[in-house]
């Protein structure tokens, strides 16, 4: 039987371009979770600076301070920690998802579709792969902010049990994030999760959070706005799997293939 799956959103604030406050304000944040309280923490997109365009001053290697403060908080609370940095690899930048196990392994998932709107692309280079990650017997995969709009890019075919998205999604559409998180949900049959950020960021853009869990009819879970929290929710593995042998879509979809 597989175990059920706690998961926690860290809905906050965020510093503009200060690592070392951000860290801090993440540690008196987490402060009071204690091991054995959650299975999966999950932090916005960039968490360490904001949503900023400033990568040759703000970009740090994949197993920098980061990573490491990452791995201590896995360490201390035996979870994966997750969240998206400003990584630097090669002379290159990627808006680069780290997935912390408890003993300091990782996985990385690089940010494929880079928003254009805020010229992400001139700054950071696309990742090419998907991840799919496990734990506690759930297959995972983690994506990241404007990833949600192309569902290409998140079909499910049987390949995962919860979709996950981390996110500085600005508020003034927040419409569009509410609705495509449910939607997501509906088409792959999959727990999702979306963890967006709160407050107005450095080039003055107000963040309405809206972080959510849907369960895989797109009934929602948890919803949580304009408030900065630590907000959790245990999932349900069997509840879904019978939903799925009961309405089997996923066995009718149309199968194509993703060129790079």
């Amino acid at each position: 039987m597989i175990s059920p799956l706690r998961v926690s959103l860290v809905q906050s604030k965020l510093a503009w371009e200060d690592r070392p406050a951000n860290l801090r304000q993440f540690d008196e944040k987490l402060s009071p979770l204690q091991e054995g309280q959650t299975d999966l923490l999950i932090l916005p997109e960039m968490f360490t600076t904001g949503f900023s365009m400033n990568a040759p001053q703000l970009a740090e290697p994949t197993e920098g301070e980061a990573y490491q403060w990452m791995a201590k908080q896995a360490g201390r609370l035996q979870a994966v920690v997750t969240g998206s940095i400003i990584a630097e690899e090669e002379g290159k930048y990627y808006n680069r998802l780290l997935w912390v196990r408890p003993d300091g392994s990782y996985e990385q998932y690089d940010k494929r579709h880079l928003f254009t709107l805020a010229k992400e692309e001139l700054t950071y280079s696309p990742g090419q792969k998907a991840l799919l990650v496990e734990l506690k017997g759930w297959t995972i995969m983690p994506l990241i902010c404007y990833d949600l709009r192309f569902p290409v890019w998140s079909r499910n075919r049987y390949e995962y049990d919860l979709l996950l998205y981390v996110a500085n999604w600005p508020a003034k559409r927040r419409v569009a994030w509410n609705t495509l998180l449910a939607a997501r949900a509906v088409e792959n049959q999959a727990y999702t999760v979306g963890l967006n950020r709160v407050g107005e960021d450095g080039n003055g853009y107000p963040h309405a959070g809206d972080s959510s869990v849907y369960d895989f009819a797109g009934a929602s879970l948890l919803q949580a706005a304009e408030i900065e929290g630590v907000f959790s929710v245990t999932l349900d593995k069997s509840k879904q799997e019978n939903f799925r042998e009961k309405l089997r879509f996923l066995a009718d979809q149309d199968t194509f293939t993703i060129e790079p």
